[in-house]
């Protein structure tokens, strides 16, 4: 996609956040928790509007089996991208970005999880290089908004080696 700008959120954006892609409390939590050095949350822009946005998660997995077997993984978290701009490859640059950055960061490999029957999602996974693990489907948490209730989603885990 032309013109489209990817960058770590700053606290400032969250109006934007939530104006473009809903969900304020997840975002306002994601930014506190990137101050505190526990994630990064990455969005992507055209033409000055936020237009999709990625977490990626660097302390422990909430789910036991990937603590256990991805210990000190990033996992890459709430992939999204309004559906107004979907298809046009900013998912994908949110995810070489992210690969990029993690690299940099002296990781070497990334994870992430996708809900089992989200075939959009896995079909551009795999085309990027990412693999599912030899270990069984796990029960992944996914945020709801504002109630305080979690999502419980089966999911398949994917994992990726990161160059460097």
């Amino acid at each position: 996609m032309r013109g489209l700008r990817i960058r770590p959120a700053q606290p400032e954006d969250l109006p934007s956040l939530a104006g473009s892609l809903g969900q304020a409390g997840y975002f306002a939590d994601r930014l506190d928790r990137q101050l505190d050095d526990r994630g990064i949350l990455l969005t992507a822009w055209h033409a000055g509007v936020v237009i999709g946005a990625v977490y990626l998660w660097l302390e422990p997995a909430e789910e036991r089996e990937i603590r256990t077997h991805l210990p000190g993984t990033p996992l890459v978290t709430h992939l999204e991208v309004h559906p107004d701009h979907q298809g046009r490859g900013a998912g994908t640059s949110l995810l070489h970005a992210s690969e990029w950055l993690l690299a940099c960061k002296g990781y070497r490999e990334v994870a992430l999880a996708v809900e089992v029957g989200n075939e959009r999602a896995e079909r551009l996974y795999t085309r990027l290089g990412f693999r599912e693990w030899p270990h069984s489907q796990v029960k992944c948490y996914s945020s709801a908004e504002g109630n305080g209730h979690r999502i419980v989603e089966t999911c398949k885990v994917l994992v990726k080696p990161l160059p460097g």
